[in-house]
């Protein structure tokens, strides 16, 4: 359904401006200073960016933190574009947002997460870009792991007319300790691009990581599962940032992280590959052949516990696998995680199968 609803999206281009992939969007976390927008301005431009990014209105998780300088920002975005020649990007979450920017010429309009997984925020926005077609609007995932909330958020944008759509992943919202900031679960925006081929995707290491030490290992991953391009927070004296500033690097430092990027293939397949790809089609097919003797079985041990009064799931035996083959995976070089995950799936439906079977 997605497929066909989205089948007219366009690419992120611009006239006269060479956009190769990787798309690298990049600049501070918060516009702060004129001088702070124009310094690192010119170190991108000079280390070849293209898409110059700063955020003038901050959502603050708590009140009292620095919440963007507001309107006059978008004066500073425009001399940065007369001055390095770059397009330049700046966040939106409110319809005044939305006609502010445009009307001053801001060329991409990006929405956050928090924005994104409000439907009631994301139709006012729509509705203020119904007057503008032309323009081009990135929505990052919500805070949450939810698909539907995603193309939810992504269609309302659709419907008022823009064409020129694309989505940012930024990772997830966890509770407690983690590596990263926002988890990536990159199965998510996997799922996303397989239900909408054509969508644009761009990652944002910076948010995902939380440290600067991150971006260039989840650039890389990104770039290695197809993304389009990377939005990255860079500053020119980022230990001095006013938010965020353990997640932003010096332009010297981005320039260096994306000159070790590798850009592999995105199209094409060799023969080699084939074969392996082959190879896979075969396995597959004969997990799913084992798997479905497993089945098999276990509606055997169904019918077994409801011709002797026996209930259906045996705590015991359960822990008795999970242990059993998440430690022989581990002996065969894969992740215990891995096959715990695989085998509470395998679980849950023998269990389903086995309870129609005790209950008819």
């Amino acid at each position: 359904m997605e497929t066909k609803l989205f089948s007219d999206i366009q690419p992120i281009s611009f006239e006269g401006v060479d956009l190769k992939r990787p798309v690298v969007i990049a600049g501070p976390c918060s516009a702060e200073t004129e001088r702070q927008v124009l310094d690192t301005a010119r170190g991108l431009a000079a280390a070849g960016v293209k898409i110059f990014r700063a955020g003038i209105w901050k959502p603050r998780t708590k009140p009292g933190g620095f919440e963007g300088i507001g309107m006059k920002g978008l004066l500073w975005l425009n001399k940065v574009k007369e001055e390095t020649g770059m397009l330049v990007a700046t966040e939106v979450a409110t319809r005044e947002h939305v006609i502010a920017a445009l009307d001053a010429g801001i060329d991409i309009l990006w929405i956050g997460a928090r924005t994104s997984a409000n439907p009631f925020a994301m139709q006012e926005i729509a509705n203020a870009l119904v007057a503008k077609p032309g323009a081009t609007v990135l929505v990052k995932n919500p805070v949450n792991p939810d698909i539907e909330l995603w193309i939810g958020a992504l269609q309302r944008i659709y419907n008022a007319g823009i064409r020129r759509l694309g989505a940012i992943h930024r990772g997830f919202s966890t509770y407690g300790k983690h590596l990263y900031r926002n988890v990536p679960q990159w199965h998510i925006p996997m799922e996303l691009h397989r239900r909408i081929p054509n969508l644009p995707l761009i990652a944002d290491p910076s948010h995902m990581g939380g440290k600067r030490e991150l971006i260039g290992p989840l650039s890389q991953q990104a770039l290695d599962m197809g993304f389009d391009g990377l939005i990255i927070e860079s500053h020119c004296n980022p230990d001095c940032a006013l938010s965020d500033k353990d997640q932003q690097v010096t332009p010297e430092s981005l320039n260096l992280i994306l000159n070790t990027l590798v850009v592999r293939e995105s199209t094409g397949t060799t023969e080699s590959l084939a074969i392996l790809r082959q190879k896979i089609d075969r396995l597959d097919n004969e997990l799913l052949e084992v798997l479905s003797k497993r089945m098999a079985v276990c509606r055997d041990i169904g019918q077994y516990k409801k011709e002797h009064s026996m209930q259906v799931v045996q705590t015991g035996r359960y822990d008795d696998i999970l242990n059993k083959r998440s430690s022989q995976a581990a002996e065969m070089g894969m992740d215990e995680e891995f096959m715990h995950t695989i085998m509470v799936a395998v679980h849950e439906e023998s269990v389903r199968q086995q309870v129609e079977i005790v209950n008819n």
